[in-house]
């Protein structure tokens, strides 16, 4: 696989950021409008007074959960993965590697972080230079070789340069949202939320139906960046070492053992650079997967030239 050019890759990310930023707004207004039009039985005068009255109120209930979590999306992903800082004292190696790799692309160096688990996986974070973040667990860090936890720090670091991290951040925090009222809707279903209304219970079928449906697409959505950037990213470390058969080594190892007890959410897992939270995937769950098959991607870094 070639890689794309790293001003390429970044003026994609960028547009992509760009569009989620618009995407996700429309379908979360595109859903409450589908809601009130079947509500209010697909009266068209009614559905378009019902949805203007509540559309600032929705647009300003998202911009305020967007701002929560742009700002506070660090702690929430370290508290989430169990990541804490890697002091330099502690480990001189992890620190030589991460520094002579920024020097030598000339960016800054980000915060280090260990998971103290024994399995081997690594993701990046971060929406700008004082946020980013580069997270190896134990097992990664005792069971690499220099050249193969060279090959994944520069993939961690390929996924920085890119700005996949602040494209991923901004996927997850609206998939979110929709999670959460999808899950509102089913927990109204469940303790009979209004019932005490003739209508209530189809306007909460209703009102599941259309948030599941949103939030299906929401999904796609995010498979649909996040699979590419991990083929990118291997590219982009292999042209950053120059050592291709590192990263592929690492990765080998990686397959064999990436469960990570910390992580239980399916929106932080797809951080990785393989997912920590399964082992091994049927081939059903791998079509919905966020991840490419690892096998694939050494494949394409033994070919790579």
């Amino acid at each position: 696989m070639q890689y794309t050019g790293l001003q390429q890759q970044i003026s994609r990310n960028n547009r992509y950021s760009i569009l989620l930023l618009i995407a996700f707004p429309a379908l979360l207004l595109g859903m409450f409008y589908i809601f009130f039009f079947f509500a209010d039985k697909q009266d068209a005068e009614a559905t378009n007074y019902h949805f203007l009255q509540a559309a600032p109120f929705v647009l300003v209930g998202v911009g305020i959960w967007f701002l929560i979590a742009w700002i506070g999306h660090s702690s929430f992903i370290r508290m989430a993965t169990g990541a804490k800082p890697l002091e330099r004292m502690e480990n001189k190696r992890v620190y030589n590697l991460v520094e002579n790799l920024c020097i030598q692309q000339g960016m800054p160096m980000p915060a280090v972080y260990v998971i103290e688990d024994d399995s081997l996986n690594a993701f990046a974070s971060g929406i700008n230079s004082k946020t980013f973040s580069v997270s190896l667990s134990r097992g990664i860090i005792n069971k690499l070789d220099d050249d193969e936890l060279e090959g994944v720090i520069a993939h961690e670091l390929t996924h920085i340069r890119n700005k996949d991290t602040r494209l991923l951040i901004v996927s997850i925090i609206f998939v979110g949202i929709f999670s959460f009222l999808a899950e509102m809707a089913l927990r109204s279903l469940r303790f009979g939320a209004g019932g005490k209304k003739k209508d209530g219970g189809y306007i909460i079928l209703i009102a599941i139906a259309v948030t599941a449906f949103c939030y299906f697409i929401s999904l796609f959505l995010r498979f649909g960046i996040s699979r590419s950037r991990e083929y990118l990213a291997d590219a982009g470390a292999a042209e950053m070492t120059k050592k291709p058969y590192a990263l592929a080594n690492a990765l080998r190892k990686i397959d064999d053992d990436p469960l990570i007890e910390a992580v239980t959410r399916s929106d932080v897992a797809q951080m990785f650079i393989e997912n920590p939270q399964t082992e091994k995937k049927s081939f059903f769950s791998g079509m919905f997967s966020t991840h490419p098959p690892i096998k694939k991607r050494i494949e394409l870094l033994d070919q790579f030239v």
